[in-house]
């Protein structure tokens, strides 16, 4: 009896082991990569010591969250854009269900409404060298977006001011980056609002990593609520000089400790200031009306959305938070009128900024970039023009109010000719028993030289031959004849 026991013992643990092999782990359904660049030690501007220490703080966070992580100190445009191309490829490899994460810190630079990260070795003469020195944002979360992923996040602190004398007209901050013109499942954070600059802070990390290193250790927090709490942390700390922002296009779930499982993302978490879910201005007055001034404001922070904004400076317009959010609201407005005038690339969309923004920092670059579009239409139609014109002027009939087509008649008297040798080239067999030649006015007699009726054609072309020689012999109306007599004899 202890025998069967026994086996029956053993054969239970071996299944409960086998199962456990066979279900999942977290880890094992979701591969967590991560690259973390801190870009301190600049060579032609002073140097950046918290971005040092923002870079090694995070990775160790990250690497405790589960994180294979990367991390690649003051790199060079050379060597940053091979670290992202490396970085890529072990995404690739690891397949459809990791978390790529990227976190930056260091200088960002805003360039005719494109935003750049900034390599150590960049030294920049005119606006124009960033784009040659420069690394811009967008490549790197194309390089990403285009790989299958679970979810992709961006954390840059990287809004700090704008140190290099020689880039005095480039716009404060950065420009406003919508993960939803992306590919799906992205997620990133400024650690300030666009168009603002953070701080670098007095302690050993900037305020933005300060508070992400504590918030984001606390377990089973959504990604969208531990960025909520981030950017009401650093707000606090700063006394609302500088407020976080994200835009995200998660479509799961994530967590930096707990249980993330890849489940769909719940409705509505997006703090994505442009997000169409956004409540209105009369919703949030709702909301906020008879609420303390302190909880309110915390409440709009959260949310940073231009309608919540709005409605706390209509109830509370003495409050102390007042000032700095209309400030907000104002940038707000102004880099969203910014990214469209941008998205759109018209002259009119230019020219429709400038005229609510001309005094504006950006109002320089509009300016420019008006020219540049200016100039762009002016080129279009000469070029366009010069296809079509030789098409016109070979096809085109002479009365210009016809469009231009390949005439059914010919019309040039040239061609006239080409058609009438054709008609020529028929065979005289053919033209004689269709429409036989009829003379103007027949002799008499030619009604006795007539061949009897059901003769051959060739017998019909001898009669007629005959009749028009007797007719000339007779001297009977020979001008119509004799060509008549003249057109069979030089087909026969």
């Amino acid at each position: 009896m202890r025998r069967p026991l026994l086996c029956n013992l053993i054969v239970a643990s071996s299944l409960l082991a086998l199962s456990q092999l066979m279900t999942p782990t977290d880890a094992a359904a979701e591969a967590r990569l991560a690259l973390v660049i801190g870009q301190s030690a600049y060579r032609t501007v002073p140097e950046l010591p918290n971005a040092a220490n923002d870079a090694k703080g995070m990775a160790e966070l990250l690497g405790n969250a589960g994180f294979n992580v990367t991390t690649a100190p003051n790199l060079s445009q050379n060597e940053m854009r091979q670290t992202i191309s490396d970085f890529a490829g072990k995404v690739s490899a690891s397949g459809a269900d990791t978390v790529a994460l990227v976190f930056y810190a260091g200088h960002g630079l805003q360039i005719d409404g494109e935003n750049y990260l900034v390599p150590v070795d960049l030294d920049p003469k005119r606006e124009a060298d960033i784009p040659l020195q420069g690394v811009r944002l967008n490549d790197l979360l194309n390089t990403l977006g285009a790989l299958p992923t679970r979810a992709r996040i961006f954390m840059l602190d990287a809004c700090r001011n704008n140190p290099f004398p020689a880039l005095s007209g480039a716009g404060h901050g950065l420009a406003i980056v919508d993960t939803k013109a992306g590919a799906p499942g992205s997620f990133i954070s400024y650690s300030t609002s666009p168009g603002a600059e953070a701080e670098d802070g007095s302690g050993a990390d900037s305020p933005y990593t300060t508070a992400a290193l504590t918030v984001a250790k606390q377990p089973n927090i959504p990604i969208e609520e531990v960025f909520k709490r981030i950017r009401i942390s650093v707000a606090q700390s700063t006394d609302g000089r500088q407020i976080p922002w994200e835009s995200s296009s998660l479509t799961t779930d994530f967590k930096f400790f707990g249980d993330s499982s890849g489940q769909p993302a719940a409705p509505g978490a997006n703090a994505m200031a442009l997000a169409s879910t956004t409540r209105s201005v009369a919703d949030w007055r709702k909301d906020l009306q008879g609420k303390d001034a302190k909880v309110a404001y915390d409440l709009v922070i959260a949310d940073d959305t231009v309608e919540a904004y709005q409605a706390y400076v209509e109830l509370y317009a003495q409050a102390s938070y007042t000032p700095r959010l209309r400030t907000v609201l104002e940038r707000r407005r102004q880099m969203l009128a910014w990214d469209r005038a941008v998205a759109i690339n018209t002259r009119a969309s230019f020219e429709a900024y400038l005229a609510n923004w001309d005094n504006s920092d950006l109002a320089a670059t509009a300016r420019r970039l008006l020219l540049r579009v200016q100039n762009r239409n002016y080129s279009l139609p000469v070029a366009a023009a010069a296809v079509p014109a030789p098409i016109a002027v070979a096809l085109a009939p002479t009365c210009p109010c016809t469009a231009p087509s390949t005439p059914a008649t010919p019309i040039n008297p040239i061609v006239a000719p080409v058609i009438k040798k054709r008609v020529d080239d028929t065979p005289p067999k053919r033209k004689v028993v269709d429409t036989p030649p009829k003379p103007r006015r027949p002799p008499p007699d030619e009604v006795v030289e007539r061949t009897p009726p059901g003769p051959s054609p060739e017998a019909v072309g001898v009669g007629i031959g005959l009749g028009i020689g007797l007719g000339m012999g007779m001297g009977g109306h020979g001008g119509g004849m004799g060509r008549g007599g003249d057109y069979n004899r030089g087909r026969y």
